[in-house]
């Protein structure tokens, strides 16, 4: 049987598929309904599905809200933003299994290593994807260089039509170019403005299936 693993504010899955890549078997549980979310998914209160259902399962990855963590929030547009990451790293703590908490640049992480998507090859018409992300664990991991080429990068935030793609690009950039750049093809724009890229959690996925071996 393959290890189970619970994909904590799941979002429409894109953390949970590079798992099930790695090898897992993934279940799903968001606040809001994901009906692209491609396993088993359970609506409901991310660290109250944990402090209930956590024990069942081998690994338990989280991705709490970013919006009060990330550099955006400078401008306003996320005053009142909530701050889970203490509290997910104390319920996931009382489970006893390995777990993972994904955030961003600025939250109150430990011991994280980053991952970037040029360090997998990711990216569109010559540009690598800019999506840095942050990962807690209480398995031992080593971080990875990133592969970004200054002035050659690409995000995938918002809705793709600012100017800053369109400087890159003398557009706005398409759904297809970012499900592209992301290494996801089930998405919304919207869905892949909050996403992982499976690329990134399929690598962790591989550490975590050694260390339950």
């Amino acid at each position: 049987m393959k290890p189970l693993l619970l994909d904590c504010f799941s979002g429409a899955g894109g953390a949970g598929m590079g798992y099930h890549l790695a090898g897992f078997e993934v279940a799903g549980v968001d606040i809001a309904p994901q009906k692209n979310y491609p396993f088993e998914f359970h609506q409901g209160d991310a660290l109250e599905f944990i402090a209930k259902h956590g024990r069942e399962f081998d690994v338990i990855h989280t991705s709490p809200p970013c919006q009060a963590y990330s550099i955006s929030r400078n401008n306003g547009s996320h005053k009142g933003a909530v701050r889970l990451i203490i509290p997910t790293r104390q319920v996931l703590q009382e489970t006893g299994k390995i777990y993972v908490i994904e955030n961003v640049f600025g939250a109150p992480l430990e011991n994280a290593i980053q991952i970037c998507g040029a360090s997998f090859g990711l990216g569109v018409s010559g540009f690598d994807l800019n999506r840095h992300r942050y990962f807690e664990s209480n398995v031992a991991m080593l971080s990875m260089t990133c592969q970004h080429k200054r002035g050659q990068t690409i995000g995938v935030y918002g809705n793709g039509t600012n100017s800053w793609h369109r400087d890159k690009f003398g557009r706005c950039i398409t759904v297809a170019e970012i499900r592209e750049a992301m290494g996801i093809d089930w998405m919304t724009r919207a869905e892949l403005s909050q996403a992982i890229p499976p690329a990134y959690t399929r690598w962790i996925g591989e550490r975590l299936l050694e260390q339950l071996r």
